[in-house]
């Protein structure tokens, strides 16, 4: 049976009515009217609080949100995904990130494979070496601990574990630091280089088929590298895969016992809570790691069964439903009042417009109404002196995730208090605004005259009536930040469900990548001019122009040094 498009579904058709009847109702007046309106539109889960109460929503609201997600089956797709059935129809593979995350007693097989048992095996293999690298008992090619891992990997093998590494710095080992490298651009690793011993660095190499052509270009520079005082004997002291290609692995000259495997039932973005990872163990010990993927777990067992209108990431989910698709809101900006979260916002947006940044349904049909929106933002007292005068002021209706920490863990007196003012200022600001009688009366109270008050007016009223969320946490603990992470994963998934899109796969990416591979070739002289539009071909043209003028330095040439 075919389904129905979603801008057809009976329950979509409601909410299109109800949203011409109170979309634009203001939230001061519902404040006011419903005294108890926190106490309503808050809940707490797996360590984390929601209080989404400053939105543009009432009870009604709620009710045809969760019973557009009954009819568009979001439980029974959460299940089928749970389960491990093949819900990624356009790669034919199952979606098992929960997977990684779960108890060692769970029983889940996928293709007559028990996948529990290697999970474990993959996590009890990890527990191990990052125990070897923290205890000083894994040595470099001259008998010296490691002070240094450079994590080699691009899009999920970077994004998560540089996010995850500053987001638990708190805890990190005294003796090592972290440096992630992804861009093909040499000026990333030509800067970690710098800064790193070779006899003391180890070089976690992050790609599932090893031939990323990013991060194996930069692996086989980091490689050369290391030879330049090093030998191919000293490269499995100091080099790790995480990878599934062992014969590529070994040929680099890592050793198979190092080699980290993960499947293709984990996506890239999804990846963190596996091998990937690695770094993340490494530098704040097994034990934090197991307690992150303790957190997701907690968020997984909620998601899985709590009712939808108790349920964090289904509300997360239908609320943002209700923006982009009724509001038209075409973005979502998440503010972190924590430092340590400053690369949260990057992160989500892999997470987020890579999964949900599609035009058609899974079925492969014309999308009827829009599907994922923008997703940017940075650390919550940065962007007030930068970006939150449009959110304020400006023409578009831009929603916030407001994200906060109740405990700091650094100890200067103050700080902490004026963070939080801050936040909780800006969420009361966004949705409050400030009317033009306000405005009025405060200049008058300074004295200004009647004339110099009217011209200031308008540019001093705040609309207000913008909405956010705020969730909050004790404290930035690995358990918290892996139930954060999981919740803004589940919330994606809903949300993909709602729109009909398949959120596990990626081709956008593809067509880039293809083009790029011809375009190099073409750039080092090793294919002859291809066609191409007029500017493509003039790019091309300038680049070995300027290759052709700029000569190269030899190693042995004084003007090197």
């Amino acid at each position: 049976m075919t389904k129905k498009r979603l801008a057809d579904s009976p329950t979509f058709r409601q909410l299109q009515t109800h949203f011409d009847a109170v979309g634009d109702a203001a939230m001061r007046t519902q404040f006011a009217s419903e005294p108890d309106r926190y106490s309503r539109y808050s809940l707490h889960a797996a360590g984390l609080m929601l209080d989404y109460s400053k939105n543009r929503l009432n009870q009604t609201t709620l009710d045809l949100l969760m019973a557009l997600a009954r009819e568009q089956q979001v439980e029974a797709r959460r299940d089928a995904m749970f389960a491990g059935e093949k819900i990624n129809l356009t790669e034919q593979r199952a979606v098992l990130h929960t997977a990684l995350r779960a108890p060692r007693s769970t029983a889940l097989c996928v293709d007559g494979q028990d996948i529990t048992a290697d999970v474990h095996a993959v996590l009890d293999q990890m527990h191990g070496f990052s125990e070897q690298i923290r205890s000083g008992n894994w040595v470099g090619r001259d008998g010296q601990a490691i002070t240094d891992i450079v994590n080699i990997g691009i899009g999920g093998s970077y994004l998560g574990p540089k996010m995850v590494c500053q987001a638990l710095r708190a805890q990190a080992h005294a003796r090592l630091s972290c440096h992630f490298v992804s861009n093909v651009d040499g000026h990333d690793l030509a800067a970690v280089l710098a800064k790193v011993n070779p006899a003391t660095t180890l070089f976690i190499i992050a790609s599932k088929t090893f031939t990323t052509t990013e991060t194996m270009m930069n692996a086989h520079s980091a490689r050369s590298w290391f030879l330049q005082s090093g030998t191919e004997a000293d490269l499995a002291r100091h080099f790790v895969a995480v990878s599934t290609n062992l014969p590529a692995v070994t040929g680099f000259g890592i050793d198979a016992a190092n080699m980290f495997p993960f499947w293709d039932w984990v996506g890239g973005r999804y990846s963190i809570w596996s091998a990937i990872g690695l770094s993340v163990a490494v530098l704040v010990g097994f034990a934090a790691f197991r307690e992150f993927l303790d957190g997701a777990h907690r968020m997984d067992q909620h998601f899985r069964t709590a009712p939808l209108e108790q349920n964090m990431p289904v509300l997360l989910a239908m609320i943002g439903i209700w923006y982009r698709n009724f509001h038209g809101a075409s973005s979502v900006s998440v503010a972190p009042y924590h430092q340590d979260l400053a690369l949260f916002a990057g992160y989500l947006q892999q997470l987020d417009m890579e999964s949900n940044g599609k035009r058609v349904t899974a079925s492969g049909q014309p999308l009827s109404a829009a599907s994922g929106p923008v997703i940017w933002g940075d650390t919550g007292t940065n962007g007030q002196h930068a970006y939150f005068q449009l959110l304020h002021q400006g023409s578009d209706l831009i929603p916030m995730d407001f994200i906060a920490v109740l405990n700091a863990s650094h100890t200067l007196p103050g700080h902490h208090a004026v963070l939080l003012a801050n936040c909780f200022a800006q969420s009361e600001a966004f949705m409050r605004g400030k009317t033009a009688v306000e405005v009025r009366a405060d200049l008058q109270a300074q004295g200004l005259d009647a004339a110099a008050t009217e011209a200031l007016v308008p540019h001093k009223t705040f609309p207000g009536n913008r909405p956010s969320n705020t969730l909050l946490m004790d404290a930035l603990t690995p358990a918290n930040l892996g139930a954060l992470i999981a919740l803004y994963e589940h919330k994606v998934f809903v949300q993909g469900v709602i729109w009909g899109v398949n959120s596990f796969d990626q081709w956008g990416v593809e067509l880039g990548k293809v083009l790029a591979q011809a375009i190099a070739r073409e750039l080092s002289g090793k294919s002859a001019p291809q066609q191409h539009d007029s500017s493509t071909t003039a790019l091309i043209a300038l680049a070995r122009a300027a290759q052709m003028a700029t000569p190269s330095i030899a190693p042995d040439s004084p003007s090197a040094d």
